[in-house]
Parts: C-alpha cells; sequence; structure tokens
C-alpha cells in the first residue's frame, strides 16, 4: 500500500478517471517490471514457466484448451499456458504491456493473441467463448464491480467451461505495508486511492504513481459468481505466498513466502474453481 491514502465515495460511478489513472500507473511500470528479477524475463525466453505450482494443480492438462487470461500484464502466465498446448488469448488494459506481450510471443515463436481492453469493455472487442478462463495474483483489486467482473466471466465460458482463479487473500490487504496495524476494511466499500513510490518487483524503481483500488471479501466474489450461473468446483486458501512481492516476507521454503512476524496464523492467497452451468 502506498504512503498516502484517502477514500473517495463512488469514484467509480462518476467518471473513468480510475481507469485513466490505473492504466498510466501500469504502463509506467511495464518496462520496470519488464527488466526486473522479479519476472526474470530471460529466463523465460530460455524456456522457464512463469506458472506457480498453485495454478498449474488448478488448471490441469491444458493441451488443446482454449483459454482466456485477463488481466495478463505483459503475457508471461499467457504465453506459459501456450507452451503447454493451450490455445491463448490474453488481455490488458496497459497498451505498454501488450505491445510487449506481443514482442515476447514474437521472440519465442508463440502464437497466443493479445487484446488490449479493459475487463468491462471486453464484450466490444471479443466474440468467442473459452473452455478456461484464468486470471490471477493482484486483479481483482484494481476493478470496482465484481458483480460486472463475474458477468464478463460468464459470457465468455463455454458451457460447462472452467473459471480458475488465484488471488491475494483479502486478508492481507487489511494491513498497512509493514504490516503493524489493520488500516483498511476487509469487504468493498469506498475506493481506496493512494500515492505509491517505487513497485513491487523493484521497490527502488524511479516510480511515483496515485493507484484507485478496492478491497473484495470471499464472500463477495463467490456470490458473484454464483448469481452468474458459476457453481463452485472449489475453494482453498494457502498461508504463503509463491511471490515475495510484501514487506517483512522469509522464504520458508522454495519459492513459498510468509509474512516472517505472522509465520503461518495467516491466510496469504486464496483459489477458485467454477463452472459455468450452461
Amino acid at each position: 500500500r502506498g504512503f498516502f491514502v484517502y477514500c473517495i465515495k463512488n469514484y467509480m460511478n462518476s467518471n473513468n478517471n480510475y481507469i485513466e489513472t490505473n492504466k498510466k500507473l501500469w504502463n509506467d511500470r511495464t518496462k520496470v517490471h519488464y527488466e526486473s528479477n522479479f519476472y526474470d524475463v530471460e529466463g523465460f525466453l530460455k524456456g522457464n514457466s512463469s506458472l506457480n505450482q498453485i495454478e498449474l494443480e488448478l488448471l490441469g492438462d491444458v493441451s488443446n484448451k482454449s483459454i482466456l487470461h485477463l488481466q495478463c500484464h505483459f503475457g508471461l502466465d499467457t504465453l506459459s499456458l501456450n507452451r503447454l498446448g493451450a490455445n491463448v488469448t490474453g488481455v490488458d488494459f496497459s497498451e505498454k504491456a501488450i505491445e510487449i506481450a506481443q514482442e515476447i510471443a514474437s521472440k519465442t515463436n508463440l502464437k497466443s493473441s493479445f487484446i488490449c481492453s479493459s475487463v468491462y469493455d471486453l464484450p466490444n472487442y471479443l466474440n468467442q467463448k473459452f473452455d478456461i478462463i484464468y486470471t490471477s495474483y493482484g486483479t481483482i483489486g484494481w476493478l470496482p464491480d465484481i458483480d460486472k467482473w463475474s458477468s464478463i466471466i460468464s459470457k465468455f465460458l463455454k458451457p460447462n467451461g472452467r473459471f480458475v482463479f488465484v488471488e491475494f487473500h483479502p486478508a492481507i490487504w487489511m494491513f498497512d505495508d509493514k504490516f503493524e496495524e489493520i488500516t483498511y476494511k476487509y469487504n468493498n466499500s469506498d475506493a481506496i486511492v493512494e500515492l505509491e513510490n517505487g513497485t513491487y518487483a523493484n521497490r527502488d524503481a524511479n516510480l511515483e504513481h496515485k493507484s484507485i483500488t478496492w478491497n473484495h471479501g470471499i464472500g463477495e466474489v463467490v456470490s458473484s459468481l454464483l448469481k452468474n450461473d458459476i457453481a463452485l468446483i472449489s475453494l482453498k486458501e494457502y498461508d504463503y505466498s509463491p511471490y515475495d512481492c510484501f514487506y517483512g516476507t522469509e522464504e520458508f521454503k522454495k519459492g513459498c513466502f510468509r509474512i516472517k512476524k505472522f509465520g503461518n496464523k495467516i491466510p496469504m492467497v486464496y483459489s477458485i474453481v467454477g463452472e459455468k452451468r450452461r
């Protein structure tokens, strides 16, 4: 979280400023992320996968499956799924991210396609149904309306298609940056507007930007999916993160990080697998 925080009621109803504000943030971050050790693009170009064990187990065999990857950033997961034999379409609202995703696809001779669009605007750019819709890690906090998000997922899933979702646990987003006190509400209410320095992939990066986000509890997410004809197949919580993207972490085993002072006492990630009813 940022060092300066204030809330704006009904920010998303007034105009689309939150989209433009957040798009600038992600456009500015993209080059830094591309060059960072965190994303390890060099390793990816040599054949490494960006996917973690959590999502690989949830996704299962994706060979010959059509997959829609929402909020794909610059496409490493999208292209990793392509390497596993899936036909993948990645979507992100950042023009810079999509440009880099297409460059990486070209360098690796992978056939994923990419669409520059916000999640909510996607029906204006795509008319196809998919076997699987996938989205992960730090996605829904950028979206004000979870019902609309769920309706988009439902729209693009084939009957009996699967939705695979992995996200940081909403309990994590209740704390301040240093996990010293609870600062934010668990459930969605007003927009959270913050001014931040650096980025999770490079804390020392020369970046200063405003972000506009929302907290969404698990109950809100599950209820919204059910309301949009997506049946719950599994819901899991994990007491670690596969990413070292928070302050005060320790790597207790390879690729598994916890907030050191909390150990295994709090959830850090959760996952949902759903199925389109009809």
